[in-house]
């Protein structure tokens, strides 16, 4: 194999010869030798291309079609059929029409007839060698321009997550405002986020619903911050008067949660503060909702508020253990709850324990 360097100093080109008459691998050597940038390597046959090709990766390659051991239509099918070697334009020597349009026809980017024309070779390897250098230009700029979107999409992405958390902790921290009032805890309110997100999963919403229920949940008794205190931490049972003021948490809340459709989680915290204390039934409050009037996020989060409750220490009372509330909630199955809502409830009933212990008050 002959290997002719005409190196400068900026990064060459290079360019693979492949044909069988020394003689011709010399005068293209030749015809490139007052080239600047261009680095011409030499090939006898397909068999040495192959060769060649495994340690260096050319910018276009010259190839004769008549060769022994291997001829150029069969080079072609292996460098177009490599993924490594595709890309590679090929400018092929060829005397015979028929061979050139065959060439053509597996993938050449040109021919030049034999016996060639030496400023005709030129000229058509430096204008093969610049498109593909517009090309690499083009392929490189895609690469930078990718790197870039990826980078920007992660810290968008880690920009939206902490919007997200900075969110669920101002969600929290209005919620806490009125369940401080009620001597209830910040616990009650990270368990609801959970069992709400649990439950919704198990009822097979999708998972952008259940993210929504996860961050709108902790809202659901926003409204006892217009609850007055007598009535709101009364240790005792409340008159019907007492009780017809404590209903109007759910219309107070709605009325703070009320704002533009935009907002997402606050749009669905209206909903689930308003109706989360509608019953299946009909008799709940304030509107006299029943079955899937109730919307589902209220009616999610009305079962695990009851749990939470029955399962929680109240000022007019101590809590229930895990089995009495669940006694107590089934009694209520048909009136209260949504039926299925409520068997998904309790099939899973110690996946929902389990998020009582680990955010226990």
């Amino acid at each position: 194999m002959l290997i002719y360097y005409i190196m400068f100093k900026d990064t060459a080109s290079k360019i693979l010869v492949v044909d069988d008459e020394v003689i011709n691998l010399e005068l293209i050597s030749a015809i490139f030798a007052d080239s600047q940038n261009i680095q011409v390597l030499t090939a006898s046959d397909g068999v040495e291309a192959i060769e060649v090709l495994k340690n260096y990766t050319p910018d276009l390659i010259v190839l004769d079609i008549r060769m022994p051991r291997m001829n150029g239509i069969e080079v072609l099918n292996v460098l177009k059929s490599d993924s490594k070697t595709s890309h590679i334009p090929i400018v092929v020597l060829s005397g015979d029409e028929k061979e050139r349009k065959n060439a053509l026809k597996y993938g050449a980017n040109d021919f030049i007839p034999k016996p060639f024309d030496a400023e005709e070779l030129r000229l058509r390897v430096f204008n093969n060698l610049q498109v593909k250098k517009y090309q690499d230009l083009i392929k490189n700029l895609n690469e930078v321009l990718q790197q870039e979107v990826m980078k920007k999409t992660k810290e968008l992405r880690e920009a939206l997550e902490l919007a997200r958390e900075a969110e669920y902790e101002m969600v929290l921290k209005l919620g806490m405002i009125s369940e401080f009032r009620d001597e209830e805890t910040g616990q009650h309110i990270r368990r609801m986020s959970y069992y709400a997100k649990l439950l919704s999963h198990l009822a097979g919403l999708s998972e952008s619903e259940q993210e929504i229920l996860f961050y709108a949940s902790p809202l659901h008794d926003v409204g006892k911050i217009g609850i007055p205190d007598n009535i709101l931490k009364k240790p005792g049972p409340l008159t019907y008067e007492e009780f017809e003021v404590m209903k109007l948490h759910t219309i107070i809340g709605a009325k703070i949660l009320d704002t533009d459709q935009k907002f997402v989680t606050l749009k669905a915290g209206k909903v689930i503060a308003e109706q989360h204390h509608e019953k299946w039934d009909g008799s709940g409050y304030p509107r006299g909702l029943k079955k899937e009037e109730i919307h589902i996020y209220a009616r999610v989060v009305a079962i695990c508020d009851v749990f939470d409750a029955l399962t929680s220490d109240r000022v007019y009372r101590p809590a229930f253990t895990v089995d009495q509330a669940v006694e107590i909630m089934r009694k209520s199955k048909e009136s209260h709850f949504d039926p299925k809502l409520l068997d998904i409830f309790m099939k899973n009933l110690d996946v929902f324990v389990n998020i009582r212990n680990t955010f226990k008050d």
